[in-house]
C-alpha cells in the first residue's frame, strides 16, 4: 500500500513541529513548511494527498493557497484542512468558500486533528 503524504503548512514552527510529529507517529509522511508559497511548491512537487494549512502565514494565506490548489487540475482534488486561530463565522465561511474539506481551530487537540485527517482520508478512499 503506498504511503500516504501529508503536507503541514504553518509558520508556528512549534504547532508545526508538533502536528507532523502527531501525523507521522500515526503513520503517515509529512511535508512541513513554513509559509503559503513553499506550501504550494511542495503541493506541486509531491502532490500530497493532504494538506494542513494554516489561515494566517506571512506572504500567502492559508486560504490563498486552497483557492490556487482547488484551481489547478493536478491538485483541485486535494483534501484540505485549514488550521486557525481565527474563529469567526465569516473566516470560516471564507476556509470553505475557498475549498477548503474541514476547518479545526487552534488551540486544538492534536489528537481531534490526526482523528479528523483519518476520517477524511477514509471518507476520499471509500
Amino acid at each position: 500500500m503506498a504511503v500516504t503524504v501529508v503536507l503541514v503548512a504553518d509558520d508556528d514552527a512549534d504547532i508545526r513541529d508538533l502536528v507532523a510529529f502527531k501525523l507521522e507517529q500515526s503513520g503517515l509522511e509529512v511535508i512541513a513548511v513554513e509559509d503559503g508559497q513553499a506550501a504550494l511548491e511542495q503541493a506541486k512537487a509531491h502532490r500530497p494527498t493532504l494538506a494542513v494549512l494554516d489561515v494566517s502565514m506571512p506572504g500567502l494565506s492559508g486560504i490563498d493557497v486552497c483557492r490556487m490548489l482547488r484551481a489547478e487540475p493536478a491538485t483541485a482534488g486535494m483534501l484540505i484542512i485549514m488550521l486557525t486561530a481565527r474563529v469567526q463565522e465569516q473566516d470560516v465561511e471564507g476556509g470553505f468558500s475557498a475549498g477548503a474539506d474541514d476547518y479545526v481551530t487552534k488551540p486544538f487537540s492534536p489528537r481531534e486533528l490526526v482523528s479528523r485527517i483519518q476520517a477524511l482520508l477514509s471518507r476520499a478512499r471509500a
